[in-house]
């Protein structure tokens, strides 16, 4: 892969994994010379305060957390438009990976990894984080069986206010009734997933699965899960009984801490008897205490009070009382259906949950009929939205109501929009249902021509709520600047001239005779024009005089002369002739005090002995 180095120090071997927001490398701390985990915010979110936001939000909720079982936090920062979070490198195997490859683990296996699981969330809860996502993807067994829970991504302080109008953070099979339906999470939240998390351990599959995110989310507000003893025989009563109260629907029915849950895994673990679950609220009939025989006695040993005698009633009355009484009654048999069907007035169910919904419809003597889905901008995700017939009119018992659920609001893609016309663009983006952020914003562009779409936030192809407001980024074209004057300037003050005016530098160089070395001779194009901002300006910079006078190296040793005259640019030929000066320069062409070129050859006879 390309070399990629984070923060100067971060460097990038492979890359090892990819999600919703991020991705993830391995990496070597060129610092501390140790392994880590980079993870790397997608580049389509970088600019996304909120996405931004809630990265960094992940590193500083982690790095408080401390635990064996918890993924430790090394560094984060910014490189460039880069956000990236330094880990601790996990060289396991996820939970996910594990069910994949060998199918349902040994239940006593699965209730430990969760025990594990259980004291790292216990840590993460007790500074008020709650982590959102937990997953079999998100829990990691090191080579050791050491649990590492990882990927605070979506994790979120207590006191916090970081919420996403309009969508859900999690994972659809794992996350809880009340975070599908957008709800305040607690700690109670995750131990939900945690126990679809065991459910899919011990059984080798999800408790609830379907072909949309939507349709999924709609079962975990309102279906409850096959018993695992049911898929699998050989899953134990006590451990069946954790997942099945782990994974209540209403979260005052689950354990309510960590630690509760961690010691009733431990104690299917070691066969021991399980802790009483918390009794629900019971509103069958029942048979009440016997009043004590001293307060019955009491009660009938008090004095008593006559009556004060009435005047005498005329028996006319009676009879007309009597009458009303007797058709008021009939009326109200009628009704309820005594003499034959009967009729019902028809509750109404918006807003309620489908469970909600049909105790109340079949405690009317009603029936559900057809129940449907369809996106809602008004109501949350699994809400009733519509009842057919509306709710306040009469009808027969055992009428059917049919239900409309809410899928949530409708999720439309945005459209691609790049070189198109601003009007154009608008038009395209409101046709799919998505509002324009005003002012529009407009930057220079080397690519784009102006007054066409660079770019949009979202981008293009991103699926969004519908309505969400897109942010167009239209081209102002070319950007002119003018060329600075660094003629006559040294080379490194010319060049900082160049990039300060917005430019890029190319440095040529050449001799003269009349420009002191490093100095500019020349630019192009030249100072006080106009051109695009960023282009190059090349300059060309003084190598000093081209041109020596040849010194007087007759009567010097040959290695003497030739250092002199190849220092001053020169070259040298050397011709031997017989000569009692063995070694010595007799005679040089040209001769001394002669102008020439550098690289000129300077030829020198040499004596040698016969």
């Amino acid at each position: 892969m390309e070399e990629i180095v984070f923060g100067r120090r971060y460097r990038a071997i492979e890359k090892i994994g990819s999600g919703g927001m991020a991705e993830v490398f391995k990496a070597v701390d060129e610092v501390l010379g140790r392994t880590v985990a980079v993870k790397v915010l997608h580049p389509r979110y970088a600019s996304e305060p909120n996405f931004v936001a809630r990265f960094r939000q992940e590193a500083q909720a982690a790095a408080n957390l401390s635990h064996p079982s918890i993924v430790n936090i090394y560094d984060w920062g910014r490189d460039d438009e880069t956000y990236y979070i330094v880990m601790e490198y996990v060289n396991g195997t996820d939970l996910k990976t594990l069910i994949e490859d060998h199918g349902a683990l040994d239940p006593m296996k699965a209730a430990e990894y969760g025990m594990q699981a259980c004291a790292a969330l216990a840590v993460a809860h007790g500074y008020d984080i709650i982590h959102r996502d937990i997953k079999p993807h998100n829990i990691v067994i090191a080579p050791d069986g050491t649990v590492k829970v990882m990927d605070f991504g979506i994790a979120r302080a207590g006191n916090t206010t970081m919420t996403q109008t309009g969508s859900v953070l999690g994972t659809a099979q794992y996350i809880s009734p009340e975070q599908a339906q957008g709800r305040t999470l607690g700690p109670a939240s995750d131990l939900y997933s945690l126990g679809v998390t065991l459910y899919e351990l011990v059984t080798g599959r999800v408790p609830f699965d379907a072909d949309t995110p939507v349709a999924v989310a709609l079962k975990q507000v309102n279906e409850a899960p096959i018993p695992p003893r049911q898929v699998r025989p050989s899953v134990p009563v006590a451990l069946d009984a954790v997942i099945m109260r782990a994974m209540s629907k209403n979260p005052s029915e689950r354990y309510q801490s960590a630690a509760e849950m961690r010691e009733d895994l431990k104690r299917v673990v070691n066969g021991e008897a399980m802790s009483a679950p918390p009794q629900a609220y019971n509103d069958q009939t029942s048979v009440m205490p016997a009043i004590e025989r001293a307060e019955r006695q009491r009660i009938a040993q008090a004095p008593q009070v006559r009556p004060i005698p009435q005047r005498r009633v005329q028996p006319w009355v009676w009879i007309v009382v009597a009458l009303v009484v007797i058709a008021l009654g009939l009326g109200v048999a009628f009704a309820l259906g005594a003499f034959g069907t009967g009729s019902v007035a028809i509750p109404t169910v918006l807003g309620m949950t489908e469970q909600e919904a049909t105790s109340l419809i079949t405690s009317q003597g009603l029936t559900v009929g057809e129940v449907t889905t369809a996106n809602s901008d008004e109501y949350e995700l699994g809400l009733i939205i519509s009842q057919d017939p509306a709710a306040g009119g009469r009808v027969d018992k055992g009428t059917a109501i049919n239900l409309v659920i809410s899928a949530g609001v409708e999720q439309v893609v945005v459209p691609t929009t790049a070189d198109m016309t601003e009007a154009d663009a608008i038009t395209t983006l409101e046709a799919a249902g998505l509002t324009i952020a005003l002012p529009l914003q407009r930057e220079y562009s080397t690519d784009v021509a102006e007054g066409l779409v660079i770019s949009t936030e979202p981008v293009a192809d991103a699926e969004v709520p519908k309505g969400t407001k897109v942010t167009i980024v239209i081209s102002k074209g070319t950007e002119l600047a003018k060329v600075p004057d660094v003629v006559g300037k040294k080379q490194a003050e010319a060049e900082a001239a160049i990039t300060a005016a917005g430019f890029k530098v190319k440095v040529k160089e050449d001799f003269n005779d009349t420009i002191a070395l490093g100095v500019v001779i020349r630019q192009s194009p030249d100072s006080g024009v106009s051109v695009d901002a960023g282009s190059t300006i090349t300059i060309t910079v003084s190598k000093g005089p081209n041109s020596v006078i040849v010194p007087d190296v007759t009567d010097m040793m040959e290695v003497d002369a030739r250092a002199e005259l190849e220092g001053l640019g020169l070259k040298v030929d050397v011709v031997y002739v017989i000569s009692p000066d063995v070694g010595i320069v007799l005679n040089q062409n040209p001769l001394p005090t002669t102008k020439v070129t550098k690289k000129t050859v300077i030829t020198l006879q040499v004596g040698k002995a016969p």
